[in-house]
């Protein structure tokens, strides 16, 4: 869909949450109003017209996975984010229709 644009799975995101949470954060771009019917567990919610002004917020160190209702906005948002010079981005392919699909649990949003 973008170029160079890495992506993950839903079971992979899955285990990364389990196995290394502290190595990751995992950004939900929707609108609000889609996220709080339910996100991937520990989502930020950065809705995709907010993100260049939560770059500084976000930690370049870390892997970063960027998620959507179906992947389209998400990749969009990594492109961006890799053009800002972030490294470990990740979209997640399929976004919340794909987590849904594989059984994976949404949860109401950690509003900060």
């Amino acid at each position: 869909m973008y170029w160079n644009v890495k992506e993950i799975d839903a079971p992979q995101l899955a285990s990364w949450l389990q196995n290394k949470a502290d190595d990751i954060h995992v950004i939900d771009v929707r609108h609000m109003n889609e996220i709080a019917m339910g996100t991937v567990p520990g989502a930020r919610p950065v809705p995709l017209h907010t993100l260049p002004l939560k770059l500084s917020e976000l930690d370049r160190a870390k892997d970063l996975v960027v998620i959507c209702r179906s992947g389209a906005r998400s990749a969009q948002a990594a492109a961006f984010l890799q053009q800002q010079g972030f490294e470990n981005v990740y979209n997640l392919r399929g976004g919340m229709i794909g987590w849904a699909q594989s059984g994976l649990p949404a949860r109401a949003p950690a509003l900060n």
